[in-house]
């Protein structure tokens, strides 16, 4: 087994077990049993671990686990954020913000995305002095192209919240 072999499989098991991690997490703090709408992060969460993960271990599946993974980083982002802003702290400070908020669960959503990128990346890598990848920002699958689907989720997140009160 060659040294990318092995850090591919280190990220593998990073992304699985960070994967784990945060829906453990959430299934402690919203049980699937309390209420119907914790179903749908639940089974995201299970549809993470269970089929976007092994999709990162095989070439030809490989893109489409970092595009399903991204998108549900995105959307439990979206989602995260929006139960943030409707239930505030009681004192808005910076520490009840970064503590008393769901910061710290988006923070491990976003190191999903960044472990999922990198193995993304590793894969498309040739050899060690392959040049980083060249062209515009906003094309797949630059960061670019991320922050554009984020902008435009919540985008469509808000107007739905607004026009379906």
């Amino acid at each position: 087994m060659g040294q990318k072999q092995k850090i591919r499989l280190l990220l593998f098991a990073g992304l699985f077990f960070v994967s784990l991690g945060g829906w453990m997490l959430h299934v402690r703090i919203h049980p699937p049993l309390k209420l119907a709408a914790f179903y749908v992060p639940f089974f995201a969460g299970l549809l993470g671990i269970a089929v976007v993960s092994p999709m990162f271990l095989f070439r030809k599946t490989l893109a489409y686990g970092y595009v399903i993974n991204g998108m549900l980083v995105i959307i439990g982002t979206i989602t995260m954020t929006h139960f943030s802003l409707a239930h505030p702290p009681e004192d808005i400070t910076f520490r009840t913000i970064m503590l008393n908020t769901l910061f710290p669960d988006i923070v491990i959503l976003f190191t999903n995305f960044m472990l999922g990128k990198a193995l993304f990346e590793l894969e498309m890598l040739k050899n060690e002095e392959t040049q980083a990848r060249q062209g515009r920002f906003f094309r797949y699958p630059n960061m670019g192209w991320w922050f554009v689907h984020l902008v435009a989720l919540s985008a469509l997140y808000v107007l739905g919240h607004l026009l379906w009160k």
